[in-house]
């Protein structure tokens, strides 16, 4: 907070106004309160050429006081009391220009922002004003703590970066238009109908090769907007961009900021952001691991600067190893928009159909698989999903046909394929479907007020828990030996096991785990001798020795 404001006063090309003094004395004066001193700076945000290093500033304070204000209250009234600041926050910055101002080699400043998500469709506690990481290096990702000033980071393009030029792909019904100055190498049109998108090879788009509503769609998923389509030679950009859609910024996986809804984007100056040729202005993705050379667009260099987010902490779920609300509603989407209206079974069933329909079975998913409550708190309760079914009569055909094609658009969607989720996913839908069809006789009787169901891995069948047999090769450090007359402790035996291994085990202890080794330290040793752990080979005889003997030393911390 002290920084931005110290610059800003230091800067000799920054007039001297009365606003800025106000500003340096308040963030000198530490006898002021927290909450003072927040609303005062805020409150210089909402007036006219407000200098970025006082909003940064501003994003600073309030994120200061929004924490310390739910560390203060009880958890019951937390979550009230900090909504009850966000309102007053936002009110004294009611007149400043909500958007996105990409700060001189600084943070992205996210004004007026209230859907903030992760990439698995998890809201992101959201301040009236933030300051978002663009360095890459903060150590409060997605938020900036100020590594930019002190890593020398650089907003500026690089020369090499991919030319701005807007191809022209001709195709019997549709035409592609394509600039790879702005892509962001997703995948989203390679990866799903590769048929039309060709990675690595040229042309680049082959519109022949696919549907038009198969070219429509992966045009219209993708995240960067270096993509448009038209028809009979005119341009169909209003298809492409989804104005209707709410503000929203993405924090995806390991990659950009994904922002759409047409969130607006300035310069340091306040003037807008230059574009490349074609670009959306509604969707578009910006550089999040700081080595774009398209700033402050992303250009994909995380992919190749392995720029990697902190893995979680706990072990994830299935709603978050499917990726999360985003790829269910992929799949519902695919499901009722293509597979039901072909289908002569299942499409009367569907015809009446609300809009938001596939939105609503993806929140039912997302809920029961272990994410938030998607459905229950903007829906309703498992009450209103069962009233969906009643009286209906489902037979066991449609429900088996029903099965057969979600699983058809999962497949397409390119949702988790590995055994362990599919066994989850699958349980689910052949269970919840046959409850459909026992809930919707007329006959039936089901209970009410049942609460939403939920479901977990199949008996703790999970991805981390066995060697995959395709997975590559780990390359994992040497153990670490003790030097000639060291003792032997646990930071050494830990290392003897290899990360496959640790996963392999993971179902029943944790080779990590001081207290689990250490609990089962003669049963893992008698293994380790009859060279039946690990299961890909036998211990060395040294490894073994290393093992006894730190047993015998009284299994040392």
């Amino acid at each position: 907070m002290i920084r931005p404001l110290a610059e800003l006063v230091g800067n000799a090309a920054v007039p001297d106004v009365p606003e800025q003094d106000e500003a340096q004395k308040l963030a000198n004066d530490w006898a002021t309160p927290l909450w003072s001193l927040t609303t005062s700076v805020t409150a210089l945000t909402a007036g006219p050429h407000v200098p970025s290093q006082v909003i940064e500033a501003s994003a600073a304070l309030q994120d200061l006081e929004l924490r310390a204000v739910r560390s203060r209250a009880t958890e019951e009234h937390a979550d009230a009391a900090v909504a009850q600041r966000i309102a007053e926050l936002a009110a004294l910055q009611a007149g400043a220009t909500n958007g996105i101002r990409v700060a001189h080699n600084g943070p992205y400043l996210l004004t007026g922002a209230e859907r903030l998500r992760t990439h698995l469709g998890e809201t992101i506690e959201s301040r009236p004003q933030m300051a978002l990481c663009r360095c890459g290096k903060s150590d409060m990702k997605p938020l900036c703590d100020g590594a930019h000033a002190a890593t020398g980071f650089t907003g500026d393009k690089r020369p090499e970066r991919v030319p701005d030029h807007r191809d022209t792909y001709d195709g019997a019904s549709v035409t592609v238009y394509d600039n790879r100055g702005l892509c962001q190498h997703s995948g989203f049109c390679t990866d799903r109908l590769n048929t039309t998108f060709h990675s690595g090879s040229e042309p680049f788009v082959t519109p022949s090769g696919g549907r038009m509503d198969d070219i429509v769609g992966a045009v219209r998923a993708c995240p960067s907007g270096a993509l448009s389509f038209g028809i009979d030679g005119r341009e169909a950009r209003e298809q492409v961009d989804q104005f209707n859609r709410p503000e929203q910024v993405e924090v995806s996986k390991d990659g950009p900021y994904r922002i759409t809804g047409g969130i607006p984007l300035v310069e340091d100056d306040g003037e807008s952001v230059p574009r490349p040729a074609g670009a959306s202005t509604e969707h578009y993705a910006l550089c999040r691991c700081g080595q774009s050379q398209n700033k402050p667009f992303c250009s994909g260099m995380h992919w190749y600067v392995d720029f990697i987010d902190p893995p979680p902490v706990e072990e994830p779920t299935v709603f978050q190893w499917a990726g999360g609300f985003p790829a269910l509603l992929k799949v519902t989407t695919l499901f009722y928009a293509k597979y039901v209206p072909q289908d002569p079974l299942l499409s009367p069933l569907f015809a009446k159909m609300l809009p938001d329909h596939p939105e609503r079975v993806a929140s039912w998913l997302s809920e029961v698989f272990g994410g938030p409550s998607l459905y229950s708190g903007k829906f309703g309760d498992y009450n209103r999903m069962l009233s969906q079914h009643i009286g209906k009569r489902l037979t066991e055909e449609q429900r088996g046909r029903w099965v057969t094609l979600m699983v058809a658009a999962a497949n397409e969607a390119l949702l988790a394929n590995d055994a362990d989720f599919r066994a989850a996913f699958l349980s689910y839908i052949e269970w919840g479907s046959r409850l459909a069809v026992e809930n919707s006789q007329s006959d039936s009787k089901p209970p009410l007020n049942m609460p939403m169901p939920h479901w977990w891995w199949v008996c703790d069948a999970t991805p981390w828990s066995r060697v995959a047999a395709l997975a590559p090769e780990e390359v994992d450090e040497k153990p670490a030996v003790p030097a000639a007359g060291e003792q032997v402790t646990f930071d050494h035996v830990k290392t003897l096991f290899r990360t496959r291994d640790r996963n392999s085990m993971k179902f029943v202890f944790d080779l990590h785990s001081y207290a689990d080794v250490s609990r089962h330290a003669d049963d893992i040793l008698t293994r380790v001798r009859n060279g039946s752990m690990p299961c890909d080979g036998a211990w060395p005889p040294e490894y073994v020795a290393m093992f006894q003997q730190w047993i015998e030393s009284g299994k040392p911390e």
